[in-house]
């Protein structure tokens, strides 16, 4: 059991992320705290335990309800809730405890604004994303289409490498179901990544919305770092599930097939252990000191009670 909704019960002993399970989906119930337990309550009363301190982030699809109680317990065990949309697609808003640390969130902003240091994150981030330095004397948008001929090209190798009928990466934000297949699956297991990288990036102390390749959105920072492991993770798994799918194997629809695929992966690759040391490691490149917190300043939401390299707990 994870804690008590009890009144004077003490606060439950954070899980560094890094040992956590990743993700869960829910649908279609109640989440409330029963006896002490964070539980999901379906509409014919049956209770399924959920054990909130051992996961990063728990994605409430439509038709689902939180209760106060579940929201606060949820925010003490340091587990992201994410409000998505249907297939988990569409993402509408986060609670997160704790919020960025200060010495993280000016370190990052201040590598942002020198463009000089942006560009140093952002050759790193395409050193580790396709394995080789990125080539000399490119800006951050010559980069950045570099890229995505890059993508296309992988995204079409794995088509070819697993028998998938492609034609190019399209999708409609808004309408889930207007896209093929094998874009479905794509959308799925992004949205998968995407939910644990941004767990990651808050409980580090960073900002989701300050990103370095990625600007202008609410997420721009996750998209740069989950990009990294993406072809190493979620893609060839939708394109694993979508080939399973064009020739009938699938005992279930392809979105839920990809979630589940997604989380095995995740599992095997202990991914986790690894999203808060890289994202040092990208902002490092960087070559900007990050500044001294003062001595009255708040740490972070879990302080770490031992050293053990996964710096901030959410």
């Amino acid at each position: 059991m994870v804690g008590s909704g009890l009144p004077g019960a003490p606060p439950p002993k954070p899980i560094p992320l890094k040992e956590r399970s990743s993700i869960v989906f829910v649908e279609r119930g109640q989440l409330d705290v029963i006896d002490g337990a964070f539980v999901l309550v379906d509409a014919n009363g049956v209770r399924t335990v959920i054990p909130v301190g051992g996961l990063a982030v728990i994605m409430l699809e439509p038709g689902t309800r939180a209760s106060h109680a579940a929201i606060a317990l949820a925010a003490r065990a340091g587990t992201l809730l994410v409000w998505v949309g249907e297939a988990g697609v569409r993402l509408y808003s986060t609670g997160q405890p704790g919020g960025a640390r200060s010495d993280r969130l000016l370190w990052q902003c201040r590598l942002a604004m020198d463009e000089e240091a942006r560009l140093k994150v952002v050759r790193r981030m395409f050193d580790l994303r396709f394995g080789e330095p990125a080539p000399q004397r490119r800006s951050v948008d010559q980069l950045r289409g570099i890229e995505g001929a890059r993508v296309r090209a992988i995204y079409k190798g794995l088509a070819g490498q697993f028998g998938v009928s492609w034609k190019n990466r399209r999708y409609d934000p808004g309408d889930f179901d207007h896209a093929d297949v094998p874009n479905r699956c794509l959308s799925a297991a992004t949205s998968c990544l995407y939910g644990i990288t941004e767990a990651a990036v808050l409980a580090a102390g960073y900002a989701p919305a300050i990103g370095f390749l990625h600007t202008g959105k609410p997420l721009s920072f996750v998209y740069d770092i989950a990009d990294i492991y993406k072809f190493e993770t979620v893609v060839p798994v939708a394109f694993k599930v979508a080939a399973d799918h064009q020739k009938g194997r699938l005992s279930m629809t392809p979105d839920r097939a990809v979630r589940i695929a997604c989380r095995d992966a995740f599992r095997r690759s202990n991914i986790l252990a690894k999203l808060i040391p890289g994202i040092e490691d990208v902002l490092r490149a960087g070559e900007i000191a990050p500044p001294e917190e003062p001595d009255y300043a708040v740490g972070p939401a879990f302080a770490d009670p031992g050293h053990d390299g996964d710096e901030g707990h959410r």
